[in-house]
């Protein structure tokens, strides 16, 4: 016996994976079309963050709990790259 999902929530987990992946082309154009480092720095976080909303939001429509362990990991990937850029962009600046 599979438990159903109420109508609502499906309704705004379609809508929110539509406007997640609206917002993940926007930042894509800024990542490929960005006028600097930082700003595409910040467009890739953004990116991986997007990512973990659509990983969520699929988890929610699938009830698969187990999406949520890939969404956790991939947010910490996300925060230590980004860590790891701005340590790079002021590094770079200094001299």
């Amino acid at each position: 016996m599979t438990p159903e999902i109420p109508r609502i929530i499906f309704l705004s987990c379609t809508v929110s994976l539509a406007m997640l992946c609206l917002a993940m082309l926007l930042a894509l154009a800024r990542l490929l079309w960005g006028p600097s480092l930082a700003d595409r720095v910040v467009a890739l976080d953004l990116l991986a963050l997007l990512a973990v909303g659509i990983i969520v939001a699929y988890d929610i429509l699938t009830l698969q709990p187990i999406l949520l362990r890939s969404a956790i990991v991939l947010a910490l990937l996300a925060f230590l790259g980004t860590v790891g850029f701005a340590y790079y962009i002021s590094e770079r600046r200094e001299p």
